[in-house]
């Protein structure tokens, strides 16, 4: 059984900066794509950032040169790196992995989101 688990969620005034962590935990045997989605009540979860194993990144049109995403393999951790917040950054942030695990089986696994507010 693998887990992930987000933390650094809270409230910030607009302008301001979050770190977000999600720690992979459980029978890892190797994690390929890391990434961290966002929801909105109502809305589809979309798309925020991405890193692969060998260290490529992406990001959604809304947060370039705003949000920087990283990874420290050996603690099977991924990092987003929130500046300039907007209030429509406001959402619940998850982490999201392709993780496979030692008995070889690879499994697409979800942390359970971390809420970001952004106000004044």
């Amino acid at each position: 059984q693998v887990q992930l688990v987000e933390s650094g969620g809270g409230l910030v005034q607009p302008g301001g900066s979050l770190r977000l962590s999600c720690a992979g935990s459980g029978s890892i045997f190797t994690i390929y794509a890391m990434g961290w989605y966002r929801q909105v009540p109502g809305k589809q979860r979309e798309f925020v950032a991405r890193i692969d194993s060998g260290g490529s990144t992406n990001y959604a049109d809304s947060v370039k040169g705003r949000f920087t995403i990283s990874r420290d393999n050996a603690k099977n951790t991924v990092y987003l790196q929130m500046n300039s917040l907007k209030p429509e950054d406001t959402a619940v942030y998850y982490c999201n992995a392709d993780i496979t695990t030692t008995a070889r089986s690879t499994l697409n696994t979800w942390g359970q989101g971390t809420l970001v507010t952004v106000s004044s």
